[in-house]
């Protein structure tokens, strides 16, 4: 079972679990067990639909009976009205799933959504997208699914799987070449080959990453696009460049034309809107 799967099969259950407790009394106390019917999940707001794949794991989770029909897939523009799917069966089991669908569904969709007008916005570059570690907790492997959805690219997973050397990084060690050289002998001692990357916050930094050297990719943090207009210059291609800090959809494509490699944006997962949609009963 590959990593991503077994997260998603332990999310749902935990999150059932959280939500359906000793029992969906509403339902229980409402509706006739064994009731059949039909709901359709009907978009409310104009967007990029994400989350199909993971309704479906969710549906079959909560209950193996029920039968789903996917009339659009992951990735898709969407309008208002659309029916993305339709699920069949046990009632109580479509209730039970309803909110936990919705939740996933909305959420992954206003992130595909902001993702894709972002990346639309600067398509006339070369520059990528990246997300960041600014998601929610448990929830980041979804929120990072939606923005390659959106068109955009993970940055690292977690603090595993790269050396991202922040500012705090950076003080706390004494310095940037202090940072770097204690980095490569960390790598060197535990023979791991992960990426290292180090942020500077000014040309005086800088200059030190590209002497001392043993970077993979530079994070220009919080320059101004004139400043890494230069400073993507100074590097002239030798490392991978990332701008980040204060870049927004109005100012975005400025930045991308300075020909950086990588521009990060905390606001594709931290402060998105949710896609409004519903699933109702079909009468």
């Amino acid at each position: 079972m590959s990593t991503e799967v077994s997260l998603l099969s332990k999310f749902i259950r935990e999150a059932l679990i959280e939500d359906v407790g000793d029992g969906d009394h509403t339902s229980l106390s409402t509706i006739p067990q064994g009731k059949q019917g039909t709901a359709q999940l009907i978009i409310k707001e104009d967007g990029v639909l994400a989350g199909v794949s993971v309704a479906l794991e969710i549906f079959n989770t909560v209950d193996s009976a029920l039968v789903v029909n996917t009339f659009i897939q992951d990735g898709t523009i969407v309008k208002v009205g659309d029916i993305v799917l339709t699920v069949n069966g046990p009632v109580h089991s479509i209730l039970v799933a309803e909110r936990l669908v919705l939740n996933i569904m909305q959420r992954m969709s206003g992130i595909a959504t902001v993702t894709r007008r972002i990346t639309t916005l600067i398509a006339s570059t070369n520059t990528r997208i990246l997300d960041t570690r600014k998601t929610t907790p448990n929830l980041r492997f979804l929120e990072k699914m939606a923005v390659t959805i959106g068109g955009g690219v993970n940055h690292r997973i977690g603090l595993y799987d790269m050396i991202l050397i922040k500012d705090n990084h950076v003080d706390y060690a004494g310095g940037i070449t202090q940072a770097l050289v204690a980095a490569r002998e960390y790598l060197s001692e535990k023979n791991k080959n992960i990426q290292i990357e180090i942020e500077v916050r000014n040309k005086k930094e800088l200059s030190e990453v590209i002497s001392n050297g043993g970077a993979d990719r530079i994070m220009l943090d919080n320059f101004s696009p004139s400043a890494l207009k230069e400073a993507v210059d100074i590097i002239g291609g030798r490392f991978v460049t990332e701008a980040s800090g204060g870049i927004t959809e109005q100012n975005v494509l400025e930045y991308a034309q300075t020909g950086v490699d990588f521009i990060s944006i905390g606001a594709l997962t931290h402060s998105v809107k949710s896609l409004d949609m519903s699933l109702k009963a079909v009468k």
